[in-house]
C-alpha cells in the first residue's frame, strides 16, 4: 500500500531525475523512475545510449545516486533494474 509520504518521496525523486534527465538525454540516453525499495534503494531503468554503456554506471553511482542521497534523506542507494 502506497503512503502519502511514499508519494512525496517518488514525487522528490522524480523531481530531481527531471533536472539530472537533460543532461543523459544530449548523450543519447534517458533514465526511468521504476520503484524505491523499502530500505531507500532507488531503482531505475536506463535507456537509448546508456544501455550497455560502460559509463553508465559513473553516470548512475556518482552523478545520480550522489544527488539523490543528498537530496532526500531516506534514500541509501541507486541500482539499476532491466
Amino acid at each position: 500500500m502506497t503512503t502519502a509520504s511514499d508519494s512525496d518521496v517518488r514525487a522528490n525523486v522524480q523531481q530531481i531525475l527531471d533536472l539530472i534527465r537533460p543532461a543523459v538525454q544530449s548523450d543519447g540516453g534517458d533514465v526511468e523512475l521504476v520503484d524505491i525499495t523499502e530500505n531507500g534503494i532507488v531503482q531505475l531503468r536506463l535507456h537509448g545510449a546508456c544501455v550497455g554503456c560502460p559509463s553508465s554506471v559513473i553516470t548512475l553511482k556518482a552523478s545520480i545516486e550522489r544527488t539523490l542521497i543528498d537530496r532526500l534523506p531516506g534514500i541509501t542507494g541507486v541500482e539499476e533494474v532491466s
